[in-house]
């Protein structure tokens, strides 16, 4: 879990140090399958009984939220590439 969760960011990072926005997305879409390999991680957990469902779900939704702000920055990009 602790490799996902830092994949995420440092895939955001390395992306964002990218000269061209289609590395830049492509960085971005490493992420966004970083954050479903945790929710994935976290639906074991409950499954094993680490966490329970109320947990879970608060889980999932912060991990939507962030995979939805992660879809509108790779959106951003899109556009920026197809202007320039």
């Amino acid at each position: 879990m602790v490799r996902a969760s830092r994949s995420v960011t440092a895939n955001i990072a390395e992306g964002y140090g990218r000269y061209h926005f289609q590395e830049n997305i492509q960085f971005c879409r490493q992420a966004r399958g970083s954050l479903f390999e945790l929710l994935d991680h976290f639906s074991v957990c409950r499954d094993e009984g680490h966490v329970n469902e109320e947990q879970l779900n608060d889980f999932r939704s912060y991990i939507m939220q962030t995979i939805k702000l992660l879809n509108g920055y790779i959106g951003y990009l899109r556009n920026q590439k197809e202007e320039s």
